[in-house]
C-alpha cells in the first residue's frame, strides 16, 4: 500500500487556450501539514478546486488512499473524507451552530422528523474534539469570523476527513485566534488527520507545515521539508527573483501636525480615542481582531457618526465632515479592509474604478471626455505597476494586489492628504505586498500621511512610524518604532482592563 494518503500527479489545466496548471504533481502522507504557496495566479487555487471536484483535470492523474479517482463529483469527492475550506466562509447565518455543521445531512428520526437531541449532542461532540467552547444552538450570525471558521473546521470533521485543505484560514485572525487555529491543527495531525494549508504569511508556514510545496506560474517550482528552506530562499522560490523583504525606510523628519482626533466616540465600540498625524508619517494601528480598529477608521472617514469629540485636519475645506462624501472633499480618504465589497466595483472596468471619484473633472457640459480620463488610467497604470491586460479589463480578474493597487490609485486621483489604509496587504502574494510598502514610502516622500491598520504585526513594526495600540475599543498605548516589539504590542493588546493606564 502506497505511504501517501493523497498522490497528485502531472495535473494540466486551460481556460481558453491559457495553461493555468502545467504537469504539477503533490505527494502528501497522512498527519502532516503541507503548505502551499505562491504568488497570486500561481495555480493553488486551480490545482484544489481540481482535487475538490470542482474542476476537472486536462491531463494527470488522481490517487486517494491508494485507488485511482476519475470524474469524481464534488459530493463524492466530501463522502470520500476530503473537506476543503475556502477563504470566503460557507455557511448559513441564521441557522444555529449545529444546523450549519451537519447541514444536509441532520440525524433524524425513522419519520424524517429531525432529531434535535442528537443533532446537538453530535455537534458539541466535535466542537470539545476541537478544544472549542461554543453553544450549538447560537446562530452563527451571532458569532464572530474566528468562531465562525471553527465550525467550518467542525464541519469537516462530521464529514469524517482525513484531508482538509485549508484557503488562507488566518486571513482575518490574529494573536490568540491564531494560536488557537495552530492547537486545532496540531490536535487533527495527532489525529491522523492530512492538511493543506495555503497562506500568504510565510511565517505560518515555517511555524505548522512539515513540508511546502511552491507553484509559480502554473508550474511546480519545488517541494521541500521545512527544515530545508529559510525565510529568503522560499521567497525567492515564489518570486521567481532574490528579494530584499526589509521593508523599505526613507530618511525624513517629522512633518507639521495634519490631523487631530480628540475623544472620538461612535455607537461602535469606540470609545474617547485621541490621535495625532503628521505630514509625510505612517501612523500603524495594532490590536486584535475586534479591538475597535475598523471603527476608527470609519470614524475617522466619516462613516461612523460621532457621538462625542471632535476631528481637524489641517488646510481642509471643511474642518469638520460628517460623512465619507465630505471627508473626501477635506483630503482623507479610506482604503478598506473588504476591497471587493466595499473599495471596488468589480464587475465594472478599471477605467471606471479609477476615474469614479473625479468624474466632474473629466465631463465637459455633461459628455466625459475620454481622452483624458485614457491619460489618467495610464498614468495610475505606469505609477502603480498595475498588471492589467486593459483599462476596459474588469477588477474582479485582477490579482488582490493590483485590485489593491486600483483602489489605491482611484483615491489618489482626489489628491488626498490623508490616506487611511485598513488591512492594506490582506491576501496579497509577498512580492504585491513589497511593491505596495514602496508605494507607501514614495507616498510618504510626497507629503501624504497615512494611518494603517494591519494584523501582521512585522509589517506594523517595519513600516510604522509611530504604532498606537487598540484593545476594547480604546487606545491604549504609543509605542515608538524603535521601542516596538510584538511581545510589547501584544501585551497591551491583551490587557485585561483596557482603559488602565499601559506600565
Amino acid at each position: 500500500m502506497s505511504e501517501y494518503i493523497l498522490e497528485m500527479l502531472n495535473i494540466s489545466k486551460s481556460f481558453a487556450g491559457v495553461e493555468a496548471l502545467k504537469d504539477v504533481s503533490i505527494r502528501c502522507k497522512p498527519g502532516q501539514v503541507y503548505g502551499l504557496v505562491g504568488e497570486n495566479g500561481a495555480g493553488k487555487s486551480t490545482l484544489m478546486k481540481i482535487l475538490a471536484g470542482a474542476y476537472k483535470a486536462d491531463a494527470g492523474e488522481i490517487i486517494y488512499k491508494g485507488k485511482q479517482r476519475e470524474g469524481a463529483s464534488a459530493g463524492e469527492v466530501i463522502d470520500s473524507g476530503i473537506s476543503i475550506i475556502y477563504q470566503e466562509l460557507a455557511l448559513v447565518p441564521r441557522m444555529s451552530v449545529a444546523e450549519n455543521i451537519f447541514l444536509g445531512r441532520e440525524p433524524r428520526y425513522a419519520l424524517g422528523v429531525l432529531n434535535l437531541k442528537k443533532l446537538h449532542s453530535r455537534a458539541a461532540a466535535l466542537l470539545k474534539r476541537l478544544g472549542v467552547r461554543l453553544d450549538t444552538r447560537v446562530p452563527v450570525s451571532e458569532l464572530t469570523v474566528a468562531q465562525r471558521q471553527l465550525v467550518e473546521i467542525a464541519k469537516a470533521l462530521s464529514q469524517n476527513a482525513d484531508l482538509i485543505v485549508m484557503d488562507e484560514p488566518s486571513a482575518i485572525l490574529a494573536g490568540s485566534e491564531l494560536d488557537q487555529l495552530f492547537s486545532i491543527i496540531e490536535s487533527l495531525v495527532e489525529q491522523g488527520v492530512t492538511i493543506i494549508y495555503i497562506s500568504h504569511r510565510l511565517d505560518e508556514v515555517f511555524r505548522i507545515a512539515d513540508e511546502v510545496t511552491v507553484l509559480k506560474d502554473g508550474e511546480l517550482v519545488d517541494s521541500r521539508p521545512v527544515d530545508q528552506l529559510d525565510r529568503s530562499t522560499l521567497v525567492e522560490l515564489m518570486v521567481g527573483r532574490p528579494l530584499d523583504e526589509i521593508f523599505p525606510q526613507t530618511e525624513h523628519e517629522q512633518g507639521e501636525l495634519l490631523l487631530v482626533a480628540e475623544n472620538i466616540s461612535t455607537e461602535t465600540i469606540l470609545e474617547d480615542a485621541s490621535l495625532e498625524l503628521y505630514k509625510g508619517e505612517i501612523l500603524g494601528i495594532a490590536g486584535m481582531v475586534g479591538s475597535g480598529r475598523t471603527e476608527l477608521a470609519r470614524a475617522l472617514f466619516g462613516a461612523d457618526p460621532l457621538t462625542s469629540g471632535k476631528i481637524t485636519l489641517a488646510g481642509a475645506k471643511s474642518a469638520r465632515w460628517s460623512n465619507p462624501a465630505q471627508a473626501i472633499d477635506s483630503g482623507l480618504v479610506l482604503v478598506p479592509e473588504d476591497r471587493k465589497s466595499h473599495g471596488l466595483f468589480t464587475s465594472l472596468s478599471v477605467r471606471i474604478n479609477v476615474t469614479l471619484p473625479i468624474l466632474s473633472r473629466l465631463t465637459r457640459f455633461g459628455v466625459l471626455q475620454s481622452p483624458a480620463e485614457d491619460e489618467i488610467v495610464e498614468e495610475a497604470k505606469e505609477r502603480l505597476s498595475i498588471a492589467m491586460a486593459s483599462a476596459d479589463q474588469e477588477a474582479q480578474y485582477l490579482s488582490g494586489g493590483n485590485q489593491q493597487k486600483v483602489v489605491l490609485a482611484k483615491w489618489l486621483e482626489t489628491d488626498p492628504a490623508v490616506v487611511i489604509l485598513d488591512e492594506p496587504t490582506r491576501g496579497v502574494d509577498v512580492g504585491a505586498k513589497f511593491e505596495i510598502y514602496k508605494l507607501m514610502r514614495q507616498l510618504n516622500d510626497r507629503g501624504i500621511a497615512i494611518v494603517m491598520i494591519s494584523s501582521e504585526l512585522p509589517e506594523v513594526i517595519g513600516m510604522s512610524d509611530r504604532i498606537l495600540v487598540m484593545n476594547d475599543g480604546r487606545i491604549v498605548g504609543e509605542v515608538a518604532q524603535e521601542e516596538a516589539t510584538e511581545a510589547g504590542i501584544i501585551e497591551l493588546a491583551t490587557m485585561v482592563d483596557a482603559g488602565a493606564e499601559p506600565s
